[in-house]
């Protein structure tokens, strides 16, 4: 068991597609009572979030190319950009997947390139959508992430087929030796399922059910 509150790793995602303002509000509530590292929420609603949390501890987080990762280049730059002015401290960008499959590794590398400068100062966090990719594939695209200049890789989108395993980020570690964050997103509703993928490596957890988890480790302490 973690000797420690969970919310110390866990992002608090909201990136359902009819998300409201409302929820944003209860979201970023709920972040600095609970004291998650970060919201993980739509770009449209990075400046209220901003606000919202100015003065606390929590980290804005934003996603560009979600979840597809179709967008060129030079729009997921301009996009990272945008939302860093309006007061993202941490960006979450998915790769190209099909640069990936036809081996286009030198182009996945120069786009995150690309994206990091966009980004500033802020974080920037690549989500390669394990679930898709070999073995193989995962060693490459983390050795790009790394060469690229991004802070953290990611394993999942949430949104595809599968989301984060322990095998996933024990592979990732394995490959990023210590040079960035990982993050383990994607069907993460337990304390278990946390603890789990923290000991294989995750230095980060996005999750939307992270009251709950957190509630849940609270209980384990009484």
């Amino acid at each position: 068991m973690l000797n420690f509150p969970p919310s110390m790793l866990i992002e608090h995602t909201l990136l359902n597609p009819a998300t409201r303002l409302e929820q944003i509000r209860v979201l970023c509530e709920e972040a600095v009572e609970y004291g998650f590292a970060a919201v993980c929420i739509p770009p449209v609603y990075v400046a209220v979030a901003a606000a919202q949390l100015r003065g606390s501890e929590v980290k804005v987080c934003t996603v560009v190319g979600f979840p597809t990762g179709f967008e060129s280049s030079a729009v997921k730059a301009f996009a990272a950009q945008q939302a860093v002015l309006q007061g993202a401290d941490e960006i979450d960008m998915v790769v190209q997947q099909g640069w990936i499959q036809d081996g286009r590794y030198v182009d996945v590398e120069a786009e995150i390139r690309q994206v990091k400068q966009a980004c500033g100062s802020a974080i920037l966090k690549v989500i390669i959508e394990c679930c898709n990719l070999s073995a193989q594939q995962k060693c490459q695209v983390g050795v790009c992430v790394v060469a690229g200049g991004a802070d953290y890789v990611k394993t999942s989108t949430g949104t595809a087929a599968g989301g984060a395993t322990v095998d996933d980020v024990e592979l990732l570690r394995a490959v990023v030796t210590g040079k960035l964050g990982i993050k383990a997103a994607g069907g993460i509703r337990t304390l278990e399922q946390l603890e789990a993928l923290y000991r294989a490596g995750a230095t980060r957890i996005g999750t939307s059910r992270a009251v709950s988890i957190v509630t849940q480790w609270l209980e384990n302490q009484v």
